[in-house]
């Protein structure tokens, strides 16, 4: 286990805090790193863990949570120190309690005040993660390239790699192929996105601010995000009303919604196996009947 001392210390010289003995706490969720809770004197952070090698996907997460920071439109814990101690890697950052009442108006209202964060081209600064998973960010003025090369086809090529059954690949490919179909009347803007909205990935604090984290960074559709928060539960018909007086989706969203969480699918299809592939055929099959 990682030296929690030496942890305590970097801290202290990075905040200017006296040492005041480290106390670690196991946090329970997640699949890919390790949690906890470091108690520091009064001060509290939250702590993730990774093998060494592991140093560019938290490097990669704190670029991400900076560039939510920046939109200043919803809650993101702060992040303190990114780096390795020769066997672990880690990020320190902002303990946030939940756990409040939850306001979904409110996170409507923050969420698309993100997505109202514009640029030129979708993509972004730097390739990331989605989980554990590579995710290239090359950027690009063409947002149906962008998916087919980097989203779905970056998948489907791990997923030949991993031995995942063949039809589910061609069918794929076959779908990539036929993209624009599903974009004759609707031009995407470049927002800035989460990346990764599903339900464990949002929440609010102690006092009812709604707080984000875990993000996978790009610009991109907006309704990518809000696909993904219908797809590992919802956050209900309230926020998806309010969130279209503030943002409106356009007509197509439930095919596009098939289309985007497809990419999700496939990468848990990538990660851990199990029934993930038998759900990304069935929607990339119902997908392939909107565009014969």
């Amino acid at each position: 286990m990682i030296d929690w001392r030496l942890l305590e210390r970097k801290l202290a010289e990075q905040l200017q805090l006296p040492l005041a003995g480290a106390k670690s706490t196991p946090l329970a969720g997640g699949d890919i790193n390790l949690a906890f809770r470091l108690d520091c004197g009064s001060q509290r952070f939250f702590v993730k863990l990774n093998r060494a090698d592991r140093e560019s996907m938290f490097a990669a997460e704190r670029e991400g949570l900076e560039a939510l920071r920046s939109s200043q439109s919803v809650r993101v814990p702060e992040v303190y120190l990114t780096g390795n101690d020769g066997e672990h890697s880690y990020i320190v950052m902002e303990y946030i309690e939940l756990g409040g009442v939850p306001d979904h108006n409110r996170l409507a209202q923050a969420l698309a005040a993100l997505h109202a964060c514009l640029q030129s081209r979708f993509g972004f600064h730097g390739d990331n993660y989605i989980g554990s998973t590579p995710q290239v960010n090359r950027p690009t003025t063409d947002w149906v390239a962008f998916w087919r090369e980097q989203r779905l086809g970056f998948q489907l090529e791990l997923a030949r790699r991993n031995g995942i059954a063949a039809k589910l690949i061609d069918r794929g490919l076959r779908l990539a192929g036929s993209l624009p179909q599903f974009f004759i009347t609707y031009q995407p803007r470049a927002s800035l996105l989460h990346g990764d909205l599903w339900s464990g990935n949002w929440g609010f604090d102690n006092v009812g601010h709604p707080v984000v984290y875990d993000p996978a960074c790009y610009y991109g559709d907006h309704e990518a995000d809000l696909a993904m928060m219908e797809l590992f539960g919802s956050a209900g018909t309230q926020f998806f009303a309010r969130y279209r007086e503030c943002f409106p989706t356009d007509a197509g969203y439930a095919e596009r919604r098939d289309l985007y969480n497809l990419y999700h699918l496939l990468n848990h299809a990538n990660l851990f196996g199990g029934g993930y592939a038998g759900q990304a055929l069935k929607v990339t099959d119902r997908l392939l009947a909107y565009i014969n």
